[in-house]
């Protein structure tokens, strides 16, 4: 019998990215990055044609990424907050443009690739498992302005020349990869998300980038090719770790608004769209009803001769992503969507929303339904890598938090995890987003909090960066953690 309980093995912990915590940005030889640019991915890159090229305008610029939370020079202390809490894992990222500052050199930067050996060191000693994704949102920005990113093929061999040095150097110590953090998100934010950059641009400001359906598909596919040939990489290099995809995943739990066939039609076609990457990092082929797409566009990605049995052959070991709210679709309505997922027609049976001005709707059930839903497409392990509520908070005259809500969240979200885990899933862990307060990826500034851990900053950049304790979300989650999830 299925068991309502986790198990031994289940990994508890946080997630966090390089980009929104680290800062540091050009110390000890990194370069700019793609998040280095920008000021929140819903915002426009800031970037300018000088004539030639595109070039970072960023001279005048706050971004608040450029100095995060300062992790850079913080991660011993945070580490100890996290081990204080009981994690037994810790996924963050390995920022690129730190190994391979360009992105195109053929030597690694050494004094990149020793920050992250102290870093992974500090977590072992702790026992921290740590949990490394290869890109999350940190393409080096050089790759864009002289290739156009992942349109040119090139990309495949810059990406293998920097995993290949990361799983050497990193063997024994990293036992759970991730390939590409939220790569469905390519279609909707390119330049960070996608690494993707028209490099001929019919304007001289990046709003919404001169990129085509078939751009996209042409640098997904590369992408693709570039996903297997890392899983092919990680089992030659070290074949006792572990390696998955990452999807933001939130817009795969859609509900028709009706019971309209053409609302349940919508319902399924939106999530056709979120699911291309699982279908070629999971099962290795392109889907119908993305061939039908481009039949009825009239373009077909360039696929070059052995392409397609790299990627059937070499398909991930676990399927990891993010999930934050569910979303309802009405046919004929246009979709919003932001970080967080999808915003579409409004759900009368959920009643909970997070506080203004985010609001949104608290739907623990969809996370037990992604689950199966995953289970059932794809038989695969999952691992929860991302969920987690951000919140409008501030410290009291005695310098306390209190967010009942967050407890709440996490709480009726674990008792869904556990729920799956009865109904046939395998759940390989919890990593909450993100345990220590950091730089919001959608909209850049630090006022959208998400830690048990608060980091005194302000949206101007501006504060001392001691961390305090959130104590009620603080406590509760050490005790989850302790008791393995049997006090929930």
């Amino acid at each position: 019998m299925n068991k309502l309980e986790f198990s031994d093995n289940f990994l508890w912990g946080g997630a966090v990215s390089a980009n929104q915590c680290e800062g540091a940005y050009l110390k000890d030889g990194k370069k700019l990055n793609v998040s280095d640019v920008s000021k929140g991915l819903l915002n426009p890159p800031k970037m300018k044609w000088d004539g030639s090229k595109w070039q970072p305008d960023i001279e005048n610029e706050v971004i608040l990424n450029h100095d995060g939370v300062d992790f850079y020079h913080h991660y011993k202390e945070d580490l100890a907050f996290m081990a204080e809490m009981g994690f037994t894992a810790f996924r963050t990222s390995i920022s690129w443009a730190r190994i391979f500052p360009n992105g195109d050199e053929s030597e690694p930067n050494e004094e990149g690739l020793q920050f992250y050996d102290n870093l992974f060191d500090e977590m072992i000693k702790l026992g921290i498992e740590p949990v490394v994704t290869l890109s999350h949102y940190e393409t080096p920005l050089h790759l864009l302005i002289e290739y156009g990113g992942w349109l040119n093929r090139k990309m495949i061999d810059f990406w293998l020349n920097y995993v290949t040095v990361v799983f050497s150097r990193y063997k024994g110590k990293v036992k759970y990869w991730l390939t590409f953090n939220e790569i469905n998100n390519l279609f909707k934010i390119p330049f960070a998300a996608g690494g993707v950059l028209d490099i001929q641009p019919k304007r001289t400001e990046i709003v919404n980038q001169d990129l085509t359906k078939a751009d996209l598909y042409q640098a997904a596919h590369y992408i693709a090719v570039a996903n297997a040939r890392t899983v092919e990489k990680i089992r030659e290099v070290d074949s006792k770790s572990q390696i998955g995809a990452m999807l933001s995943l939130s817009s795969l739990v859609t509900y028709p608004k009706t019971c309209d066939p053409k609302d349940v039609m919508a319902a399924m076609k939106f999530q056709h769209q979120q699911m291309l990457f699982l279908d070629l990092f999971c099962k290795g082929f392109y889907p119908g009803y993305v061939k039908r797409e481009w039949k009825e566009s009239g373009f077909t990605p360039i696929i070059e001769d052995g392409d397609m049995d790299l990627i059937r052959n070499y398909t991930v070991d676990f399927i990891a992503f993010s999930y934050y709210k569910s979303c309802v679709i009405k046919d004929g309505e246009v979709m919003r969507t932001d970080t967080g997922g999808a915003y579409g027609a409004n759900n009368e049976y959920i009643t909970t929303y997070s506080p203004e001005p985010w609001r949104w709707p608290v739907d623990p059930i969809g996370l037990r339904y992604l689950c199966n839903f995953l289970n059932d497409h794809y038989n695969l392990p999952l691992f929860i890598v991302e969920n987690g509520i951000g919140l409008k908070e501030s410290l009291d005259k005695n310098s306390v938090i209190e967010d009942d809500f967050r407890q709440k969240y996490v709480e009726e979200h674990l008792k869904q995890i556990k729920e799956a885990i009865a109904d046939g899933c395998e759940v390989m862990g919890y990593l909450y987003w993100g345990p220590i307060d950091i730089i919001s990826a959608g909209t850049g500034v630090i006022d959208k909090r998400y830690g048990f851990i608060y980091v005194d900053m302000d949206n101007d950049g501006k504060g001392t960066f001691k961390r305090y304790k959130k104590h009620h979300s603080f406590e509760w989650y050490k005790k989850v953690i302790q008791s393995n999830g049997k006090n929930i």
